[in-house]
Order: C-alpha cells, then sequence, then structure tokens
C-alpha cells in the first residue's frame, strides 16, 4: 500500500517527499481532531470510582488498627545508608 502511494505521488522525489509529509499530517489531524473524540465516550480511562471500601476481604481501611504505622515499617534497604556528613575539605597547600 505505501509503495502504491509512493508511486502515485507526483512531481518527483521533492513531491513525494512533501506530499507523503503532507498525508502524514492530514492522518494525524484526522486521528486527533474527528477520531480520537468519537472514540473517547467508549473507552473507560476517565471511568474513575473512589469508594471508602476496597472491596478486597481483609484489606484494612486507612486508619484502622491492622494499619502499620511508624517503625512497623518493615524497609527492604537501609535507611541510613545514604544521610553521612559531607567530606571535610582538604588543607591547601
Amino acid at each position: 500500500m505505501y509503495a502504491w502511494i509512493w508511486r502515485k505521488l507526483p512531481f518527483g522525489l521533492p513531491g513525494k517527499l512533501s506530499g507523503s509529509l503532507l498525508l502524514a499530517a492530514a492522518m494525524v489531524a484526522l486521528l486527533w481532531y474527528v477520531v480520537f473524540p468519537w472514540a473517547e465516550p467508549l473507552l473507560p480511562f476517565d471511568d474513575v470510582q473512589v469508594t471508602q471500601d476496597s472491596g478486597v476481604p481483609g484489606d484494612p481501611l486507612p486508619g484502622d488498627a491492622e494499619t502499620p504505622t511508624g517503625d512497623e515499617h518493615d524497609l527492604p534497604y537501609d535507611t541510613d545508608e545514604n544521610n553521612t556528613p559531607p567530606p571535610t575539605p582538604s588543607p591547601e597547600e
């Protein structure tokens, strides 16, 4: 299909390059201003529902007694590793 379009574009190589850029820009504009606005209501990306209950059995709500706080979090890394003081400057000679 692309070879057929390339053969049908007129005016040699400069015309084929400018014609193909014009066709690509027209397709992008058609998608951006016609197809995507038409399809947006059909897609579930904006269907966000925030509820108090997560629906997962055993999943505690924020503020429940089962929620770990403070030092009860088990971090898989050392939190003091990068908290070293900066190096002292060396005396100039």
